[in-house]
């Protein structure tokens, strides 16, 4: 019997999956392993917590593993790299490979095919795949760049329009929820924050636009609307990219699937992207459930050894 490790490493959180040839035996979720977040103590000890807890449940020794595959993004750092390959070598059996986030999301939607993916958490970018397998990209810069449509862009701007609602005296409630939520009572101490240096985690501030606008908060649901229509105008670059690469091939346009903590909890965002594709391509195919990241790696990591194993 052989038995496959996969995990999607988050910026946040990391999750997990073992498996064997054709069942998930346990899935667990830890917190992130990211050196690019995380000191190399605390990366280590969120590591093995999760893998003891998966190794647990799944009632499989990690020295059974056959193969495992990472996603993580960054991984073409020399410190992430580096990092997750010597740790995970002193953990568990069998190979190793390691991937962009994106691959394995791409994966998790397509098997290996043709698509557009959008990811959108704490930050952010748009991944194509054409019909040869070559990946194209838009957006994925950071959030003093780009990162359109994440949580970071998402908590930013909502403090950005509830100034300029400010300016232009349009009512809003964003102004005292952020107040309420730093635990400050004072505009002052609000800009004062805001402006920090560092500056604060502005996708904190995301679950705030998000109940403001549920509550009807004209200048929140703005900002969301305005986060989707952001994304989609980076699907459009893809899609553009892609159709450039495949121009003698006369293909369909590629389906559009989601990935991240925004698709899973903000659908006004996923929403107004949807619309905002069809008003160029009405007959455009956009998946509205979020895409199972691990299950990529997974399927990586399966398809790597059944490929061994028919050669």
């Amino acid at each position: 019997m052989r038995y496959f490790l996969a995990a999607d490493a988050g910026g946040t959180k990391t999750e997990y999956v073992l498996a064997d040839e054709t069942r998930e035996l346990a899935r667990v979720q830890g917190a992130t392993i990211k050196r690019l977040r995380v000191g190399p103590e605390v990366a280590r000890q969120n590591l093995e917590a999760a893998l003891k807890e998966l190794s647990a449940k799944a009632g499989v020794s990690l020295q059974s593993v056959t193969r495992s595959c990472i996603g993580t993004s960054g991984a073409s750092v020399p410190l992430v790299a580096e990092w997750i390959r010597s740790t995970m070598q002193s953990l568990v059996s069998g190979e190793l490979e390691l991937c962009g986030d994106e691959e394995i999301a791409l994966d998790a939607a397509f098997h290996g095919g043709r698509g557009v993916l959008v990811i959108a958490g704490t930050g952010s970018n748009v991944v194509g795949r054409t019909q040869a397998g070559v990946l194209v990209s838009a957006g994925g810069w950071g959030p003093a760049l780009a990162d359109e449509g994440s949580g970071y862009r998402i908590g930013h701007q909502g403090l950005r329009k509830a100034f300029q609602s400010l300016n232009e005296h349009r009512p809003t409630t964003l102004i005292e929820q952020f107040q309420k939520h730093w635990g400050v009572t004072t505009l002052g101490e609000l800009i004062e924050k805001a402006n920090a240096n560092p500056a604060p985690d502005f996708s904190e501030l995301t679950p705030v636009v998000v109940a403001c606008a549920a509550n009807g908060d004209a200048v929140a649901a703005e900002v969301l609307r305005e986060g989707g229509e952001e994304l989609a105008h980076l699907v459009l670059v893809v899609i553009q990219h892609m159709r450039n690469l495949e121009a003698a091939e006369r293909l369909p346009l590629p389906v559009v699937a989601v990935v991240g903590s925004i698709f899973h909890h903000v659908k006004p965002v996923l929403q107004a992207m949807t619309v905002a594709l069809q008003r160029t391509y009405p007959e455009i195919v956009v998946q509205p459930e979020v895409v199972d990241a691990p299950g990529g790696a997974l399927w990586r990591a399966r398809q790597a050894v059944a490929a061994t194993a028919g050669a």
